[in-house]
């Protein structure tokens, strides 16, 4: 997501998982997945929800949550600890209270292995204002690197040459992960993949809601795409995981923008077949801000030409 606020006019489009325009409607079924997280997320429905949720996929990673009584964007950001640093996506949206959460749950992490210390990366799935606000608060932090914002600083960083065309390695410490860049919805937008649990990290790329596409930069988006799907057939996939929910459970239909609260909200995981479908949907012509194209689970949005 970003803070762009455009009024949302949608026109419906069927384009199937994987499938060529032409493909009988009753081939347009999601892959089912199971549930992933034990509990389910604060949603903004409970007045006493706290600022933060963190859950945990196994004892080495953590999805964290920002409340949507905090901030409208309601964020999700990864932590994935490994033998040698431990790597955060993203730093939240205003008003967030994300490092306590995340100190909370590194001090949790050392606990358990008998441990002091360990350095924390903070990199960012993109570089808009609800995934990086939160980066004040961890440039203080002792043992703490906050990765630049521009695609220079991250192809720097993670070593990835050229962008955005190839695909880096990082080394948490006996758990290496893989950094794809994805410039389209911004320009540094990278996505990160686990081979352990077999998950794929995609920030604002792809998840269950509006995946606004500047129209200046669809190319962009459409050859990130393709790298992306080119990527997920050579790499098995377990769930995809964004930085958003804006959609309800009802097939293609999503919140208000800046809904206060997400009563009956989709779960966080898409499935792997979702890469093909947006795909799928990127190849229609998208030139008209506005005009959002809706699938079950996503709404393709353009949006106005913008610097990056």
């Amino acid at each position: 997501m970003s803070n762009l606020k455009p009024s949302i006019k949608l026109v419906a489009a069927v384009l199937l998982v994987g499938c060529l325009p032409g493909t009988p409607l009753a081939a347009a079924k999601t892959t089912a997945l199971p549930a992933l997280f034990a509990e389910r997320w604060i949603d903004g429905t409970n007045g006493a929800e706290p600022a933060t949720q963190a859950q945990s996929l196994d004892a080495d990673t953590f999805v964290i949550r920002q409340s949507v009584k905090t901030n409208f964007e309601a964020p999700f950001v990864y932590l994935l600890f490994g033998r040698d640093r431990a790597l955060l996506i993203d730093s939240g949206a205003d008003d967030g209270q994300i490092r306590p959460a995340v100190d909370r749950v590194i001090a949790d992490w050392l606990a358990a292995n008998n441990r002091t210390s360990i350095p924390l990366v903070v990199a960012h799935s993109h570089s808009h204002g609800d995934h990086i606000a939160g980066d004040a608060a961890f440039r203080d932090r002792p043992d703490t690197i906050v990765v630049g914002l521009n695609p220079a600083d991250v192809a720097r960083f993670f070593s990835i040459q050229p962008w955005p065309g190839s695909t880096a390695t990082y080394d948490l410490g006996g758990r290496k992960l893989a950094i794809l860049p994805t410039p389209g919805h911004q320009a540094a937008a990278i996505m990160v993949y686990d081979p352990r649990l077999k998950i794929l990290l995609l920030g604002d790329t792809l998840y269950p809601g509006r995946l606004y596409v500047p129209v200046n930069f669809l190319s962009d988006n459409r050859a990130s795409i393709d790298r992306l799907a080119a990527f997920a057939a050579r790499h098995p996939i377990r769930a995809v995981l964004g930085a958003h929910i804006e959609m309800t459970r009802t097939p293609g239909q999503d919140y208000p923008h800046e809904a206060a609260s997400h009563p009956n909200e989709h779960p966080l995981e898409l499935p792997a077949s979702a890469i093909a479908e947006l795909r799928s949907g990127l190849k229609a012509r998208l030139d008209v801000p506005e005009q959002g194209q809706v699938h079950d689970h996503f709404i393709i949005m353009p949006v106005a030409a913008r610097a990056e």
